[in-house]
């Protein structure tokens, strides 16, 4: 594939302008997200920005309507500052490295593994190494914990767990070895550094890594081991909690408020929803 710009996925750093404003994109691994967080967020919002708080079908949060620097497309340093102390950019050098989807409900109910703790580790190598800054904003980890409602979603790099203890990789559209899910962030973080080093340079290196000359790695079968297909989570009550629908303008504060008081912890959903956790999760 041929391209002539380059990716201008929005972040922090790296706003988008629309007619209304900037638009900047928070990127939550997993789509985990505290209550004090959002609600930080929220009031970012309020204070800068449109008033509400959006979600994505890659499980981030945006906000929009934000003010630049005087002649500049960058976020005013009051708005950035805000959003910093959300705890929501932990590092500017990887404002756009942190696309991770998991299973929204993986540890609440069902699937064959719990990755909540593949989701941190993973996070925590992509902050650590310093090159992995440099991935494209659209770059994207897709872990399927085994219930097969993220098969349908194309990825860069990701796993479907085949049990409580090893997983096969996904590799672009095709699929790696089969690993143990102990210390699979590692495999991740190398397969994503090869990519960085083969992508080429410009505005024409690739986005993704199916775009790639040769392949990351040997392509692998897919294991007989893989689950089928499962659809979108329903709205409403579901295994786990509560997944709420969020309107297309976004949440205003009585929404935050009402999400953020039924749980602690919330997870953002790929299909524009909000899985509050039960109680006893």
């Amino acid at each position: 594939m041929t391209r002539s710009r380059p990716d201008r996925c929005p972040g922090a750093l790296r706003p988008w302008s629309a007619d209304d404003g900037l638009l900047v994109r928070l990127r939550l691994p997993g789509g985990n997200v505290s209550a004090d967080a959002l609600l930080a967020l929220l009031d970012v919002a309020e204070r800068h920005g449109d008033g509400h708080v959006h979600v994505t079908t890659r499980t981030n949060l945006q906000i929009r309507g934000l003010p630049a620097k005087p002649g500049t497309t960058q976020l005013a340093e009051p708005a950035l500052a805000a959003i910093e102390d959300t705890g929501l950019l932990p590092s500017r050098t990887h404002d756009l490295a942190r696309n991770v989807m998991a299973s929204p409900q993986t540890g609440l109910a069902g699937g064959r593994a719990d990755l909540r703790p593949v989701v941190g580790a993973l996070d925590a190598a992509l902050l650590a190494a310093p090159a992995l800054g440099a991935l494209p904003g659209r770059f994207l980890f897709v872990l399927d914990d085994g219930r097969g409602d993220l098969l349908d979603r194309t990825c860069d790099l990701g796993l479907v767990a085949l049990g409580p203890d090893e997983a096969q990789l996904r590799i672009g559209t095709g699929w790696g070895p089969v690993v143990p899910l102990e210390g699979v962030q590692e495999r991740l973080v190398h397969l994503a550094l090869r990519f960085l080093e083969v992508r080429g340079a410009g505005p024409g290196a690739a986005w993704h890594v199916h775009e790639l000359a040769s392949q990351l790695v040997a392509p692998v079968p897919a294991s007989a081991q893989l689950p089928d297909r499962s659809p979108p989570l329903p709205y409403g009550s579901v295994p786990g909690g509560e997944h709420v629908p969020v309107p297309e303008d976004g949440l205003d504060r009585p929404a935050v408020e009402r999400l953020c008081a039924a749980a602690p912890e919330l997870v953002v959903t790929p299909w524009r929803g909000v899985l509050v956790p039960e109680e006893s999760s």
